[in-house]
């Protein structure tokens, strides 16, 4: 409090004496240069220590001109008539100037501070509106409060009211021994923190505690918006649980029994056979039972990597692959459900080799594989291809079938999703596969076919290296 007086004195007290001093040595035996120093002295005082200094200024401005000015010199007795007269003109005049200096230097201080806390709300409300997590822009608006004068140190607690992390942030001097405000943080209309600010030596605190306030109601609106968001997120996130348990309970009540049926209808017949089925009837059956298992063993393939991808534990355990032997493991595996297809497969000279798991890498491709096979006509042709590409490898199964609409490439990689002309397909293979090139740091893609078609575009890094 000293230390933010002294200032206010000493504006109040030095320009009327330097008047003084001047109008003395100026001209010591009339009044009316004198009395203009006098004005003079009273705004600066206004101007350099606000309000209370001019007031201040312009009494001691009237002392001192009728003490030092009029006759008789060095006293307060006036001599004469009209000096009386013009001693009370020069005190209103003194006084009514100080106060309109005085108003003026506290509208100008006002306009300030109101323009310093305006550019303050504004730097803390772009770093709550922005992408960064709630504790960093915390951090971030704690740090924009203590580059203000007035604010040697700011602390923001919030607490555990929704079984939310508590979370504390801290920026400024350790000590500091200033006054200090404290507020509370309000989200959803209950307090779930608070914002306190050690102010310097000399700051307004009322000021100061306007600004506090202010920013802690803008932490209390950026507070509430990300609980929004979270119960927005987990309600997303229930429902989109909901519509994958029906979806799986549909693939299972169908996809999984058309299989099984198949299989108990083959098996059932051979075990009841009494002789009456030939040899290539019987061979007929043993091959559609082995279809059926093959394909069963796809499906509940697929959900269990679906499942591990959903709980977050697919975890590849990389090997140096070269994507030419890839390519040919998984097409020789496929030679069977390729009948009545052409396959083209072109693997340049040119592409590195790259890092990944074999098995999980071997799933992807078939099931984009599968894919393609189901979309192309008979007769048709699969085209295979790995090339170099921007540092890594790029393999691309293009078919000629219907193709997929544009507005429709990025829904197919939903679980369950399925083409239109997909058939009895679980809608499964390329939400796998997506999962298992995006744990690779990979992507996976649908383009248009010259050919007609789609292409379905796999980008995977090269294993370090080289070739």
């Amino acid at each position: 409090m000293v230390a933010r007086s002294l200032p206010r004195a000493l504006a109040a007290v030095v320009p009327p004496g330097v008047a003084t001093a001047a109008g003395s040595l100026l001209h010591p035996d009339g009044t009316g240069v004198p009395a203009s120093l006098y004005l003079v002295g009273i705004v600066v005082a206004a101007a350099a220590g606000g309000w209370l200094s001019g007031l201040g200024a312009a009494a001691l401005s009237a002392v001192g001109f009728v003490f030092f000015f009029t006759d008789p010199r060095l006293s307060f007795r006036i001599g004469r008539e009209e000096q009386v007269v013009s001693s009370l003109l020069f005190v209103a005049a003194a006084l009514i100037v100080g106060a309109l200096s005085a108003r003026a230097a506290a509208s100008r201080e006002r306009a300030v501070r109101s323009e310093r806390e305006a550019l303050l709300l504004a730097r803390v409300a772009q770093r709550l509106v922005s992408a960064e997590s709630l504790p960093r822009a915390l951090a971030g608006v704690a740090e924009v409060l203590v580059e203000d004068p007035s604010i040697v140190r700011c602390a923001i607690a919030l607490e555990d009211p929704e079984g939310e992390a508590p979370m504390r942030v801290e920026a400024g001097r350790p000590a500091a021994d200033g006054p200090v405000v404290s507020v509370p943080i309000v989200a959803d209309g209950r307090p779930t923190g608070s914002l306190e600010a050690t102010l310097s030596a000399g700051a307004a605190v009322p000021a100061a505690r306007r600004a506090v306030e202010a920013v802690a109601a803008q932490v209390g609106v950026r507070q509430a918006a990300e609980r929004k968001e979270a119960r927005l997120r987990e309600a997303r996130d229930d429902a989109r649980a909901s519509e994958l348990r029906a979806a799986l309970f549909s693939s299972v009540t169908h996809d999984l029994r058309t299989p099984l049926a198949s299989i108990v209808a083959g098996v059932t017949s051979l075990r009841a056979d009494d002789g009456q089925l030939d040899a290539g009837r019987r061979l007929e059956l043993l091959e559609t039972v082995a279809e059926e298992a093959e394909r069963l063993d796809r499906l509940v393939g697929n959900i269990l990597e679906l499942a591990r991808a959903r709980s977050g534990a697919l975890a590849p355990e990389p090997a140096r692959l070269s994507p030419d032997e890839l390519l040919d493991g998984v097409l020789t595996r496929l030679r069977p459900r390729l009948e009545g297809l052409r396959v083209h497969r072109v693997v340049r000279e040119d592409v590195p080799a790259i890092s990944a798991d074999p098995v999980l890498l071997e799933r992807a491709i078939t099931n984009v594989l599968d894919n393609a096979i189901a979309h192309s006509p008979p007769g048709g042709t699969i085209h295979v291809s790995a090339a170099a590409f921007g540092g890594g490898v790029e393999l691309r199964v293009a078919d000629e079938g219907p193709g997929i609409a544009p507005e429709d490439r990025e829904r197919v990689f939903e679980p369950f999703v399925r083409g239109d002309d997909a058939g009895s397909g679980s809608g499964l293979g390329l939400a796998i596969a997506r999962a298992i090139v995006a744990a690779h740091a990979g992507t996976i893609r649908i383009q248009g076919s010259p050919r007609g078609g789609a292409a379905v575009v796999i980008r995977l890094p090269a294993a370090e290296g080289g070739p």
